[in-house]
């Protein structure tokens, strides 16, 4: 494949992932999407490459989600890992799957990571605060 051709894989699934979140997230959410779809492309064995766009898309979101505990109930966004997989026509343990493949590629904590977590979670959080002298 081209360079040219993934760089048009990437933004077709980065369109994917914006819409998504455009219509049930926000605008800081589509942005961190976009980051991190960026950031797999530029891996030099791109993943991006090979399978279903649409699952990559969903995989990413997945993936900012669950950093951001959107899939708690007490989460001001509120989505379901269900609502991923319906709009993307993805099944969940493919969806799963590619986000623990991006979690392990790009080294991102399941728990945390402050390079793609919502602003408001990075100043709730406690340690964020803590400065030493």
């Amino acid at each position: 494949m081209t360079k040219e051709e993934l760089k048009k894989r990437e933004s077709e699934i980065i369109k994917l992932a914006v819409a998504f979140c455009n219509e049930k997230l926000d605008e800081e959410c589509a942005l961190l999407c976009t980051k991190l779809i960026q950031k797999l492309g530029r891996k030099r064995s791109n993943p991006l490459q090979s399978g279903r766009l649409e699952i990559w898309a969903a995989a990413a979101v997945y993936t900012i989600c669950s950093i951001n505990f959107i899939f708690s109930k007490d989460s001001r966004l509120r989505l379901s890992p269900y609502d991923i997989c319906e709009y993307f026509n993805t099944s969940s343990s493919t969806t799963g799957q590619k986000s623990k493949t991006i979690r392990d590629l790009l080294k991102i904590s399941p728990y945390y990571d402050t390079e793609f977590s919502l602003r408001e979670n990075i100043m709730s959080n406690p340690f964020f605060h803590i400065r030493i002298f």
